[in-house]
């Protein structure tokens, strides 16, 4: 059996680029096979996986209960600013929020076995344990944000348009770039994931909210330190027709993509770095 493996690992080498993709695509259909083996419990996990989206929204249509403004927002207004937050932070959970194991494996000093592999280190973590029961998730993140965008009363030109669909996508790079980020830091401190959720969850709760509900440090350091207000609030206030609150030019609406790019950048720089300082727990 290892010869054979070896013999495969060999051949897909020597095959290049066809042979990675390949091996990428016989994990994912892998992951697929064995969480999809018992199809009425993964049924369950689709369905109890929409819970934590559904409870975004009704915890802002409970607060819009009782005001009729949020930050000088109205419900329809934050509602876009939730489906962008929820449908972009639904998707990078699927795609990369499985590298919060990564603490896990190097405590173990089982990521000695993805290092040893002949295939990207950051693309074996993600398929290994590719969460698919959170498909349900995404589809309603999505969902929520079709339904904010159509009831906002937007007034739709092409830029806009190509922004509604930008700006999820860019929303997307930013989430899972947060995630890879603050997993990294378990390569210097292991436990360090109570830090890591506080970034990354605590991102998305940041970004189904207007900006202006914050105030003082927080909102410099997480809105525009960190990034968080290009997920949601700035572009929505292109959507939406509005002039920032806060004094920002309208530009400001459109550096979402520049913004995740600038995230991914960073995050892959901190990956690499990481991945070279880790040491074997049998070193």
């Amino acid at each position: 059996m290892v010869e054979q493996a070896a013999s495969v690992d060999a051949a897909d080498r020597r095959s290049g680029p066809g042979g990675t993709v390949r091996a990428y695509r016989a994990l994912l259909g892998a992951q697929a096979r064995s969480q999809t083996a018992y199809r009425a419990s993964f049924l369950l996990d689709l369905l109890g996986n929409v819970g934590a989206t559904v409870f975004d929204v009704v915890t802002v249509l409970v607060i819009y209960g009782v005001t009729r403004e949020l930050g000088g927002f109205t419900l329809r207004e934050t509602l876009v600013m939730v489906g962008l937050s929820s449908s972009a932070f639904a998707v990078a959970d699927l795609l990369v929020g499985n590298i919060e194991r990564l603490p896990a494996l190097v405590r173990t000093g089982l990521f000695d076995a993805v290092l040893v592999r002949p295939l990207g280190t950051l693309p074996q973590l993600l398929l290994m344990n590719l969460p698919l029961r959170k498909v349900s998730r995404g589809v309603f993140g999505v969902g929520v944000l079709v339904v904010a965008l159509g009831s906002a009363g937007i007034d739709w030109t092409p830029a806009r348009v190509a922004l509604a669909v930008v700006a999820p996508l860019a929303g997307v790079v930013f989430f899972g770039s947060i995630f890879v980020a603050t997993a990294t830091v378990s390569f210097w401190w292991v436990d360090s994931g109570e830090l890591a959720n506080s970034v990354t969850y605590g991102g998305r709760d940041f970004t189904s909210y207007p900006v202006t509900v914050f105030d003082g440090w927080f909102r410099a350091a997480f809105a525009y330190g960190l990034g968080f207000a290009f997920v949601s609030y700035q572009p929505a206030l292109v959507l939406l027709g509005r002039a920032d609150p806060l004094g920002l030019p309208p530009w400001a609406g459109w550096a979402a993509p520049a913004v995740a790019l600038a995230a991914a950048a960073l995050a892959t720089a901190a990956w690499r770095t990481g991945v070279r300082h880790y040491r074997s727990t049998g070193s």
